[in-house]
């Protein structure tokens, strides 16, 4: 028969493993609208933007749009093709930045967006993106990706340049279904 003490032991490691697996649930159940908000908060996600966007035939004002490119990790080069742009607000622009796979294995890669000033990202409106999913590169593989976007006409007139900024990280863990996934390409290839 076991003691009083261990008794009262077991019960509060009991009550304290209950706790934590109610947490863990609550956490895993808050999962996705916490991550909605962080996308949105960040800009990361700009799918839902894009529906909002109706292209006019009335010129609005111009602004300025610088473009940087950035990795993280080994293995990816990736440049923008265009350092800025002349645009005005409300108008469709496309730009290209471009991807080589340096290395001699697959790499699957994520590009995550940036913002300056930070506000901005809440006038841009992507109809386009290669940071919309995850990307697959063969080995020596070049690609070159489009984004296309415009500028919201309610950007405050003081923000006269937004710079663009893309950090492109590889995605651990996924070379063996990158290998799977991977078809050597020769020569450049256009993406999505």
């Amino acid at each position: 028969m076991a003691s009083p003490k261990l008794s009262s032991t077991n019960a509060r490691l009991a009550a304290g493993l209950g706790v934590l697996a109610c947490a863990a649930f609550g956490f895993a159940y808050l999962q996705p609208p916490l991550y909605r908000a962080f996308c949105e908060w960040t800009g990361i996600n700009d799918v839902q933007k894009a529906d909002d966007f109706q292209a006019s035939s009335v010129a609005g004002r111009p602004v300025t749009i610088e473009f940087d490119a950035n990795t993280h990790g080994q293995g990816l080069r990736f440049i923008s093709l265009h350092n800025a742009v002349q645009a005005r607000t409300g108008e469709l622009v496309q730009v290209s930045f471009r991807v080589q796979n340096t290395s001699d294995r697959p790499i699957t890669g994520q590009a995550v967006p940036s913002y300056g000033p930070r506000h901005a990202a809440n006038f841009v409106k992507k109809l386009e993106c290669f940071c919309f999913r995850q990307q697959t590169f063969a080995p020596g593989e070049v690609r070159d990706m489009p984004v296309v976007f415009a500028l919201d006409r309610q950007l405050p007139d003081d923000v006269v340049t937004v710079t663009l900024s893309y950090t492109f990280f590889e995605v651990p863990g996924t070379s063996a279904d990158a290998a799977a996934a991977a078809k050597p390409l020769s020569g450049p290839a256009k993406g999505t």
